[in-house]
C-alpha cells in the first residue's frame, strides 16, 4: 500500500474501534502531518479516501467530521470490489470460490442490453460469509477479450488488484440495476434460506475507461442481512 492508502487505513481501523465516534472531529491535517510523518498533501489524499467512503465530512473551517455509518452497509454506486470493502471497513469476511468455470451462457438480462449470449468469458461464482454466515453469493462473468486466461488465483484474492495492476487496464465506470425477487433452489440452498424468500439483486455491466465491456456482475444479498445504502454528495449544475 500506498503512504495516504496506510494512513486512510489506520484511520478507518480508529473509527471502526469508535477512537473516533459519530460527531468527533478529527484532528487538524497539520497533526495528522506530524503525527503520520508526511506531508498535508498525503493527508488530504488520505482523507478524501474516508470522504468517498462517507466516513467523514469536511467542513470548513473546522475540520474532517466523523459520519454515522453501519458496518456491513454496501454502497451500490461506485466500483469497490468486494476485497477492498473487507479491508477498508474490517468485516473479517470470508470468501468460497463455488464455481470458476470457462463459457457459461450469458443471462438474459444482459444478453437484453446488447450482450452476445455466446460471448466469451471466465465465470466465477463465489460465496461471501461473516462469522460463517452466508450473506452474498456473487456471479461474475469477465468478457475475453478483454480479460484473457484469468488465473484461479485472481478469484482467490481480488479480481480488480488483478485487472489493474497485473494487466494495467484502467477500470473506470459501471451501471448498476437493483432489484428484489424471488429466490431460485440454488440460490436458497447457497445463502440457507428458508420458504419462500426474496432476495435483493445487484446487476451490474463495468467498463474500462476506454469504454470496453468487461465484467458482467449478478449478486445475490440476504435483504434480512444487508442494507443498502447510497452515500451522494450534490454536485451543482449551472443553467444559463
Amino acid at each position: 500500500m500506498s503512504k495516504q492508502e496506510m494512513i486512510a487505513q489506520d484511520l478507518v481501523n480508529k473509527i471502526h474501534h469508535h477512537q473516533y465516534k459519530a460527531g468527533d472531529f478529527l484532528p487538524s491535517e497539520n497533526q495528522l502531518a506530524q503525527l503520520y510523518g508526511t506531508s498535508r498533501e498525503t493527508i488530504r489524499n488520505a482523507l478524501n479516501q474516508l470522504t468517498d467512503l462517507g466516513l467523514i465530512q469536511k467542513i470548513k473551517g473546522k475540520g474532517s467530521v466523523v459520519l454515522d455509518y453501519q458496518k456491513y452497509t454496501f454502497p451500490v454506486s461506485g466500483i469497490t470490489s468486494f476485497q477492498e470493502l473487507n479491508q477498508k471497513l474490517g468485516m473479517h469476511a470470508q470468501t468460497d470460490i463455488l464455481q470458476f468455470e470457462k463459457d457459461i451462457a450469458i443471462p438474459n438480462y444482459f444478453c437484453e442490453h446488447g450482450v452476445d449470449l455466446h460471448q466469451k468469458n471466465t465465470y466465477v461464482e463465489r460465496l461471501r460469509s461473516i462469522n460463517d454466515e452466508p450473506l452474498v453469493v456473487d456471479r461474475d462473468y469477465l468478457l475475453n477479450p478483454p480479460i484473457e486466461d484469468l488465473p484461479h488465483s485472481a478469484a482467490e484474492n481480488s479480481l480488480y488488484d488483478y485487472i489493474e495492476n497485473q494487466l494495467g487496464l484502467e477500470i473506470s465506470y459501471a451501471t448498476k440495476e437493483i432489484t428484489v425477487e424471488k429466490a431460485d433452489s440454488e440460490i436458497t440452498e447457497q445463502l440457507r434460506l428458508s420458504g419462500d424468500y426474496l432476495v435483493v439483486i445487484v446487476r451490474s455491466m463495468s467498463f474500462l475507461a476506454d469504454t470496453r465491456l468487461f465484467q458482467l456482475t449478478e449478486s445475490f444479498h440476504r435483504p434480512d442481512k444487508f442494507k443498502f445504502k447510497d452515500f451522494a454528495r450534490r454536485h451543482k449544475i449551472s443553467f444559463k
